[in-house]
């Protein structure tokens, strides 16, 4: 059953009115988006939060109340490769910092159809390798480094998982889109009526890959097609899915393939949540427990005491 939290989301977005996501230009849903992302709150008190090129790419770091050198996640947002930006999730990434006693470098990659794949990528790979060589540079600790990030977002995480491995400590991938294609049944089946469509997706991964000659079953794009010795070499794994999700079953098949090849998961659907969730902890409590879930397992990660 629908969670009551997220259908009083849905309701209010449908009172909003505009067209969908698919009628849209890139500009116009970037817009809509931002709007959208005051749904987040404020996010918790943090000591700093900065603005900085990490390799190049423009970042925002937030850093927790306390005595260094930190734990470093690198947060990665969602937006389907397409919009959203660091400012829009920077009240997630605050309440990361704070709950998971960690700096934040919350990655500003360049976005589609301006900058097609493998633009994202590239950006996210940079920073996360700069991190695992000069965390000491933003008070961190280059030993305690983990990944994250929110659907698209969870798809570049997990790429940056595949690529830098057990160097880092943790893969947090929520609702994460690792499968292009769109081949898993829930596309369909939750495709909609649930905040993002089959549509929306397509429309997403369209914008993304139109001018890359790259094709979506590229494993540098899509983690689903790694084959399962570059999967057996990645960190260990907590993977959020939801029940009310176009990218649920991708996420759940992509951690079963994980531990599959003996990578430490921890796989765990919130039940009558949509897409999205995790970020609306001001509206949805279950996204702020899922949230707060994620801090413990960042915390255990990192050896951080509650």
């Amino acid at each position: 059953m629908l969670d009551p939290a997220a259908k009083n989301v849905l309701d209010l977005l449908a009172a909003a009115g505009g067209p969908p996501l698919q009628d849209q230009t890139p500009v116009e849903a970037r817009a809509a988006f931002a709007g959208m992302a005051l749904l987040s709150g404020e996010g918790a008190d943090v000591a700093d939060v900065a603005d900085r090129l990490v390799a190049g790419v423009p970042c925002k770091i937030v850093r927790p109340h306390g005595d260094g050198p930190f734990p470093v996640l690198v947060w990665i947002h969602g937006g389907g490769w397409v919009i959203g930006s660091a400012e829009e999730s920077l009240a997630t990434c605050r309440t990361l910092a704070a709950g998971a006693g960690c700096v934040v470098v919350s990655v500003d990659y360049r976005l589609a159809p301006e900058h097609c794949a493998p633009a994202a990528v590239d950006d996210c790979l940079g920073v996360t390798g700069w991190v695992l060589e000069h965390a000491a540079d933003l008070g961190g600790d280059a030993s305690r480094v983990a990944v994250g990030g929110d659907s698209a977002g969870g798809n570049l995480a997990a790429l940056a998982a595949l690529r830098f491995g057990r160097r880092l400590r943790l893969q947090l991938l929520v609702y994460p889109a690792v499968d292009l294609s769109l081949s898993h049944p829930s596309i369909t089946s939750n495709g909609e009526g649930y905040l993002l469509t089959k549509a929306g997706m397509q429309w997403f991964a369209g914008h993304y890959l139109a001018g890359s000659g790259l094709e979506a079953t590229d494993p540098g794009l899509s983690p689903w097609f790694a084959d399962d010795d570059a999967l057996a070499a990645s960190p260990p794994a907590y993977v959020i899915t939801c029940e009310f999700d176009p990218l649920r079953d991708e996420g759940e098949a992509y951690a079963a393939r994980l531990a599959a090849v003996g990578v430490p998961v921890v796989q765990r659907r919130f039940d009558g949540q949509i897409h999205a969730f995790f970020t609306m902890g001001a509206l949805i409590p279950a996204g702020a427990e899922a949230v707060a879930h994620a801090c413990d397992q960042l915390r255990a990660a990192f050896g951080v005491s509650a």
